[in-house]
């Protein structure tokens, strides 16, 4: 069962996410659903993370981009994203660098679009093609505009057919982009597991970037920060959401992002309902379309 969000309170549609501020100063707040749509800043979302910072709040964006956090920010100031709506960033892709190090010296092939080379970047391996790789660095299709996963069936089965393993470094299966929804290298994962293959995941569900995450809050405030002073604020069920519960933190859900279209049809129940099959037990404070900030003050 789904927990309430506190004691004799139902879960519900809200439209301020001021209230939950001093509930929870420290937000983990995924970005793209959220803060971006992937062509243009939600502005009234970055206007309440930046309230709830100056209410003395903190925000740690956290996201399953596989770009690296310099690269990262470089995207934000192009979508016009204010530097005063987070305090730091975790990215899936820094993870996921921090795996590859770790197998120093070892031949890698990276499955994914140029625009992501800078996750591979400086890292001490050998870049090669899938022929003589020893790891698959997945950060998604070559071109996710006009591209499916199953057409990556074939390859993915030659590799797993020699025991690689795979480190994928964007779990998310799909994403929101403009109007459009466009599959990320989650879905190549799950055909790579379908297929025998063995996948290291880097971001969301997973516990090292959260724990990432906390180090970083810990490291903003000064002081430690116990899991009841958090809220997750993410569109993903089975990323946000899901990962929220594993790490046994709260959780405010956004339903402009993937699953927009079951919030218009179904309404809450229809929400409630994929939620409590993707992330049993998540302590849900509420949903919300988007993210906005109503009340007074900051």
């Amino acid at each position: 069962m789904m927990k309430d969000a506190s004691p004799g309170e139902q879960v519900a549609i809200l439209d301020d996410v001021a209230p939950l501020s001093p509930r929870f100063p420290v937000w983990f707040c995924d970005i793209w659903g959220v803060v971006h749509n992937g062509v243009q800043a939600d502005m009234a979302a970055c206007d309440a993370l930046v309230r709830h910072r100056k209410a003395g709040g903190t925000v740690i964006f956290i996201t399953n981009s596989p770009r690296p956090r310099p690269a990262l920010i470089e995207q934000l100031d192009g979508l016009k994203v204010p530097r005063d709506a987070r305090d730091d960033i975790v990215t899936s892709g820094d993870v996921t660098r921090a795996v590859i190090s770790a197998r120093k010296g070892a031949r890698v092939f990276h499955l994914g679009p140029e625009k992501d080379r800078r996750l591979r970047e400086g890292l001490p391996v050998e870049i090669t093609g899938p022929e003589e790789a020893e790891i698959v660095l997945c950060s998604g299709l070559y071109d996710d505009q006009t591209e499916q996963p199953e057409e990556y069936r074939d390859l993915l089965a030659g590799l797993a057919r020699r025991g690689l393993d795979m480190v994928c470094a964007n779990p998310d299966v799909k994403v929101q982009h403009g109007d459009r929804i466009i599959p990320c290298g989650g879905a190549l994962a799950a055909i790579y597991e379908e297929l025998g293959g063995n996948v290291i995941m880097a971001g969301k569900p997973f516990s090292p970037i959260y724990e990432a995450c906390l180090k970083r809050a810990e490291t903003v405030v000064g002081h430690r920060i116990e899991k009841r002073e958090i809220m997750a604020i993410g569109d993903g069920m089975a990323t946000d959401m899901k990962g929220a519960r594993n790490f046994g933190v709260a959780a405010l859900y956004i339903a402009t992002g993937v699953h927009h279209e079951e919030l218009k049809t179904g309404g809450l129940p229809a929400i409630l309902a994929r939620l409590e099959e993707e992330a049993p037990g998540l302590e849900l404070v509420g949903v919300m379309e988007r993210l906005v900030w109503k009340g007074e003050g900051a």
